[in-house]
């Protein structure tokens, strides 16, 4: 049995903060601790008082950083670890220069073990404890990346891509071959320590309707599973798949037909979407994921955060490695910050943090898991450090508030920021 005290600066949201002034919406101890014990939280609190309580507990001194749940990144592409920083005029474009030659890579097990590695460091060193990734359309990109999150303890969501037209040969499968080897995926990893299965149809312009077909049959033979796909990112994206399928009302309404739509659906960037199809949202609950450092970089539009949640629609944020250009959740909530501003919304930073733990756990439907400091969810972590460079040191001279340190850390901060990750209680950052 392991048993430790983390003392730390302790700040966790228990609902999305209704404007500057909403204290209530989290709880924040300036001298507090959190109480661990074999990879779940026991009690948070004063570390006065939860000293009297830890008798015997090893003590972890984290004082004067910041102690968070960890964060939630909601949209990742394993294959693309490559593909970060690679030019391209727009979405098409970029797909088909850099990302479908990439992903040809992941037929080779070997290959796919060695990235999983470095994916899953880059979401460590970056605060980020549990992600949402699609991968390749080979089966064993996914055996290695849930195999990489089991021996880590982590909490992880994801599926392989099923494709069958439109990409290069060697990336197709088949509708059959699509949904076999998803449900034998299914079959192998969903619901297995930490980790959930999502059913992953790329997009509407890579799938037949046949295999869109078979993705729905696939919802609904395992509704606990997730379904993530794209819609809706860029222009010329969604005058290919009305192309495609004209007889659909709309992009949206391509996976409303088939039976993808559900409050388990993750639908990636969602910027161009039409009236009807938010109300289709409405009707189904399948959640929009924001991405902005992806949207701002292959020029894909702006987000609709307020108009989207003024319906009741509450989305996720991501970093939607590797059209996103960083891994860090601190740096997605800074583009985030600058897109709602053109937008002419404002993202005030404890609805940001609020948005990368607690919020992403919600949409995902775990918050009694993950995105809290609460009794009896997993211990995962992230300490941040708002002094970390010499320019924020410069900067936080002069921080009076809570609000302000958490600004400075989403607009200058990095891994840097990141002083230490913990999954289930386990230090994950070399030191």
């Amino acid at each position: 049995m392991s048993e430790t005290l983390f003392l730390g600066r302790v700040l966790s949201f228990h609902r999305r903060p209704e404007g500057a002034d909403d204290a209530r919406a989290f709880l924040f101890h300036e001298a507090g601790a959190v109480h661990v014990k074999d990879g779940r939280i026991v009690a948070v609190g004063p570390a006065d008082q939860l000293r009297s309580s830890a008798v015997g507990a090893e003590v972890v001194d984290h004082r004067d950083h910041l102690i968070m749940p960890g964060f939630i990144d909601t949209h990742l592409h394993f294959p693309q670890v490559q593909v970060l920083a690679s030019w391209g005029k727009d979405l098409l474009d970029w797909l088909n220069t850099y990302t479908f030659v990439e992903e040809q890579r992941f037929a080779d097990i070997a290959h796919c073990e060695a990235m999983a590695k470095g994916f899953y460091d880059g979401l460590l060193n970056n605060g980020t404890t549990t992600g949402v990734a699609y991968g390749s359309v080979h089966a064993a990109s996914v055996d290695a990346m849930f195999s990489e999150a089991e021996r880590r303890g982590m909490c992880m969501i994801g599926g392989k891509v099923m494709m069958d037209c439109h990409a290069p040969e060697a990336l197709l499968d088949t509708a059959q071959q699509g949904y076999d080897e998803s449900l034998a995926l299914i079959e192998r990893w969903h619901g297995k320590a930490r980790l959930h299965y999502a059913i992953t149809p790329r997009f509407a312009l890579t799938s037949t309707p046949a295999q869109l077909e078979a993705a729905g049959a696939l919802c609904a033979k395992h509704p606990d599973c997730y379904m993530q796909t794209h819609v809706s990112e860029n222009v010329s994206e969604i005058a290919r798949a009305r192309e495609l399928y004209p007889d659909a009302p709309d992009y949206v309404g391509i996976y409303e037909h088939y039976g993808l739509l559900s409050k388990r659906a993750l639908l990636g960037h969602a910027i161009h979407l039409e009236p009807r199809e938010i109300d289709a949202l409405v009707e189904t609950g399948a959640k929009p994921v924001f991405c902005p450092t992806s949207n701002l970089f292959l020029g894909s539009g702006l987000y609709d955060d307020a108009g989207l949640r003024a319906r009741g629609i509450r989305g996720g944020i991501a970093t939607d490695i590797g059209g996103g250009t960083s891994y860090s959740m601190l740096q997605t909530l800074n583009e985030g910050y600058k897109v709602l501003q053109l937008r002419g919304q404002q993202m005030h930073p404890f609805e940001a943090f609020d948005w990368v733990t607690r919020g992403n756990a919600e949409v995902l439907g775990l918050e009694g898991e993950i995105g809290t400091l609460e009794a009896g969810t997993a211990a995962d972590m992230v300490v941040l450090n708002a002094r970390a460079t010499p320019e924020m040191r410069l900067r936080a001279d002069r921080i009076e508030t809570l609000a302000e340190e958490l600004f400075l850390l989403m607009i200058m901060g990095d891994d840097r920021s990141v002083a230490q990750t913990y999954v289930g209680g386990v230090a994950q950052k070399d030191i």
